[in-house]
């Protein structure tokens, strides 16, 4: 049998997933569970899938430590669908949603809102690559809710404190650093995130709600972005994409396997530290956040002394095994997205080509 040459790959998403995970999904592809069928033949109403769904709920709720107050549901759509459901669920036309923009995500979440409620951005700091501070945040007091974006991708911005907003609902889209380090979900009212950056592949989103939030829904709400609705048919309302749940849940027992959320905190946060050290100790790389304390841990966008350089450290980059570390067209340079199933042998090896590639053409 040929040697598969897995890359390291630093997509922002969809993102790599855990080599154990991409093993076990091959082994039981044709026959789950004894059954004869793929998991992806099993009906989504089946008891045999209802196995996939309580186990996925109890693990998101084991692994974050979420009260048992709050609901968890899965949605269609990923986190952008869920722009939507926001005001549709905690707002109207006649309220105002408070939103905080640190970078493209959260703009994009705003101006989705708008088309279902009044919204202002109480604070905009992405032309400035900085997290706003607390007191910069100008709260509504009648606001139906205060939205972030805790870690932005692009950017590779991370917000170093949960803001406070008094009586106010704090909700959060937390697509790129759930499960990355522990959450004190109690502080949130609403989180919700996209599968395929740190909980398996596209298609899937989750969302954890209060429960007393549940049924504040406009009445033109579509079913299927109704969290009430979600809730009470246990986010079954139709068809759901059942690989993409089944993929979800075999990346929480990985993660419950390699010792929660805890150790991957420390995995990540060592795998950030070194990379952020390659870079500012040269003259030859320049990191986009000055400002350390609102460094990503999850997306470190860099870029290079000379950028007519760009184009040809792709393509080494990419004959070295390292792939997907183009940044985003509306920042340029580069950027390396470190989810938890990178491993410390891909940041090494990333390392290493950098160092190289500013040996030879850094003169």
């Amino acid at each position: 049998m040929t040697k598969i040459n897995r890359a390291f790959n630093f997509s922002p998403g969809p993102s790599m997933l855990p080599a154990p995970v991409i093993k076990r999904l091959q082994n039981e592809l044709l026959d789950w569970n004894g059954s004869g069928m793929s998991v992806m033949e099993i009906s989504h109403r089946s008891n045999e899938f209802s196995h996939v769904i309580n186990k996925s709920k109890q693990l998101l709720r084991e692994l974050l430590n979420i009260p048992n107050n709050y609901h968890i549901l899965f949605s269609h759509g990923g986190a952008s669908m869920q722009f939507s459901a926001l005001p549709l669920n905690l707002s109207s036309p006649q309220k105002i949603a408070n939103y905080i923009i640190t970078g493209q995500w959260g703009l994009k979440a705003e101006k989705e809102a708008r088309r279902f409620s009044q919204t202002k951005i109480i604070a905009n700091t992405m032309n400035e690559y900085r997290i706003p501070t607390q007191e910069e945040l100008l709260i509504d007091s009648d606001a139906s809710y205060v939205h972030y974006t805790p870690n932005e991708t692009i950017l590779g911005l991370e917000f170093p404190y949960i803001p406070d907003t008094g009586n106010t609902p704090l909700i959060a889209d937390v697509s790129s650093n759930i499960l990355s380090k522990p959450m004190e979900v109690e502080k949130f009212d609403v989180l919700y995130a996209c599968a395929q950056k740190n909980i398996g592949i596209a298609g899937l989103a989750v969302i954890i709600v209060r429960e007393d939030l549940l049924n504040q829904h406009q009445a033109h709400t579509p079913s299927l972005l109704e969290w009430q609705h979600l809730s009470d048919t246990n986010s079954l309302s139709n068809t759901m994409p059942t690989f993409a749940w089944y993929v979800l849940l075999c990346s929480l027992e990985w993660l419950k396997e390699l010792g929660g959320v805890s150790v991957i905190e420390k995995k990540n946060r060592k795998n950030a530290e070194l990379l952020y050290q390659c870079i500012d100790q040269s003259d030859f790389y320049h990191s986009t956040v000055s400002d350390t304390a609102h460094r990503s841990q999850m997306n470190i966008p860099f870029t290079l002394k000379n950028s007519e350089l760009d184009v040809l450290f792709l393509e080494q980059a990419k004959q070295a095994n390292l792939t997907n570390l183009k940044g985003h067209a509306t920042v340029g340079g580069m950027r390396a997205s470190m989810y938890n199933s990178m491993p410390l042998e891909g940041i090494m090896t990333l390392i290493e080509f950098m160092q190289n590639f500013a040996k030879k053409y850094g003169k």
